[in-house]
């Protein structure tokens, strides 16, 4: 069964290919979206008290975002490679790639557990957060670092799964740890009364689920490329070359994570702990909304890599024609419901009345621009697909490193107060993707239409 659903990305309209790897992958990231935000939903709604609570789950943010680098930089940095030497013919070569993968992703993961408990205490505060805070955003992080390997694992090896042509296997890989955390998280929180720590309790133990499900599909014989013990030792050119390909990624989610403190720690400066609350329902919001354009993103990656390693120049262009149009469309759209509907989505993260006084300008606000996001990633991800590693670092850093940070800090100091923390969101957006976009366009994109040109004299 699993074999029929495999996906030949040399074939059909490359649109069909993309919308193929697109869907359970969407499906599978909005499972995975519960997966994250279900703990803030329930945290939201736990009675009195709970908006303190949910921006101490809030101030973990950070953290979580710091352990989504080193995934995204050691798993997704050599997914792309993966993917063109596979178009190339190269399976041997696929394969030692997968598996220094896997062992990058083992050695961080336990590195950043270690560090984690060590230094905790003074991260939080850094962060952020008040004594009162602290005492929810403490018990959550202690609990959530023991998955960090089930979750590193899952996250960083999935992506070899659908690079392979399983989306539908690499949708389930998500659904099943979904799943187990939607049932265990009302269980823990309320039945056993463990709060925060239960919700931090669930999400551990469902990582665990779903990197058990990867794992055995990856060593087992239904996959074309299997992960095997053989590949697992690092080789130098390798690993330099996923981390140098990877970069983009963990810059991307690393800046992420500096952007979250620089915010936690200006609106704590500026308004307080309701409004580090109402950032914690900004981002979570936003997660929801880039669903999407996320799946469209991770679908046509493969795609557009593995046709480019086999050199099938007209259908890497076409894929990244597509992703541009459907991520315009799209995000123009979530732009529209979230300025005409905000009560709506504010409501789903918490019932508080006075935070939602405030908050619902500031919504509005961060999602001015929400468009622009749609030229980032289609830059981005062109950039990452076709192992121009130096562009997509560099854009990686300059709408949030260059761009957010320095206003965060600087436009609440002149006189824009927490207003300015939101305002940064869509002047990055605006800023970054513009200039992301018309860089792919001239530089990648130009080429890819060159050689289309030469192979047809």
């Amino acid at each position: 069964m699993i074999k029929r659903s495999k996906v030949d990305f040399s074939k059909g309209p490359v649109w069909r290919c993309i919308i193929t790897q697109a869907v359970p992958l969407t499906v599978a990231q909005l499972v995975q979206l519960l997966y994250n935000v279900i703990d803030r939903v329930y945290i939201g709604h736990m009675g009195e008290g709970h908006s303190l609570a949910l921006t101490g789950v809030g101030l973990t943010f950070p953290v979580v975002t710091l352990i989504m680098a080193f995934t995204t930089m050691f798993g997704a940095g050599g997914v792309p490679l993966f993917s063109i030497e596979r178009g190339a013919g190269n399976n041997d070569r696929a394969g030692r790639i997968m598996g220094n993968s896997f062992i990058l992703l083992l050695i961080s993961s336990v590195i950043l557990t270690i560090l984690g408990y060590i230094f905790f205490r003074p991260i939080l505060f850094a962060f952020g957060a008040s004594e009162d805070s602290f005492v929810y955003a403490g018990r959550y992080l202690k609990i959530y670092l023991i998955g960090t390997v089930f979750s590193m694992t899952t996250t960083g090896m999935n992506g070899y799964i659908s690079a392979q042509g399983f989306p539908g296997t690499g949708m389930l890989s998500i659904i099943i740890g979904a799943v187990v955390n939607i049932i265990l998280d009302p269980i823990f929180i309320f039945v056993f009364g463990l709060g925060v720590s239960g919700a931090a309790l669930a999400s551990v133990i469902s990582q665990a689920v779903s990197a058990v499900w990867v794992l055995g599909f990856l060593f087992g014989k239904k996959t074309v490329i299997p992960l095997e013990i053989k590949n697992m030792r690092l080789e130098k050119n390798i690993a330099k070359n996923i981390t140098k390909l990877g970069m983009s990624n963990f810059i991307m989610q690393g800046t992420n994570c500096f952007v979250q403190v620089a915010c936690n720690s200006t609106l704590q400066k500026y308004g307080g702990d309701i409004y580090v609350g109402i950032m914690t329902v900004a981002n979570s919001v936003r997660e929801i909304f880039m669903l999407p354009i996320n799946g469209i993103i991770s679908g046509s990656q493969p795609v557009i890599s593995f046709n480019y390693g086999a050199r099938d120049y007209q259908r890497v262009k076409d894929g990244i024609r597509f992703n541009t149009f459907m991520g315009s469309g799209y995000t123009a759209l979530a732009w529209l419901l979230v300025i005409i509907f905000p009560m709506f989505w504010f409501n789903i993260f918490s019932d508080d009345a006075q935070m939602a006084q405030y908050g619902i300008s500031m919504l509005k606000l961060y999602f001015f621009g929400f468009v622009f996001m749609a030229l980032q990633f289609s830059g981005q991800s062109t950039f990452q697909a076709l192992g121009d590693a130096k562009h997509a670092i560099f854009f990686s850093i300059l709408r949030k490193a260059i761009i957010v940070v320095p206003l965060t800090l600087l436009l609440p100091a002149v006189g824009f107060g927490v207003k300015g923390v939101f305002l940064a969101e869509p002047i990055s957006n605006v800023i970054g993707g513009t200039a992301c976009y018309l860089t792919m366009r001239m530089s990648v994109y130009r080429k890819i239409t060159e050689h289309i040109k030469n192979c047809r004299k």
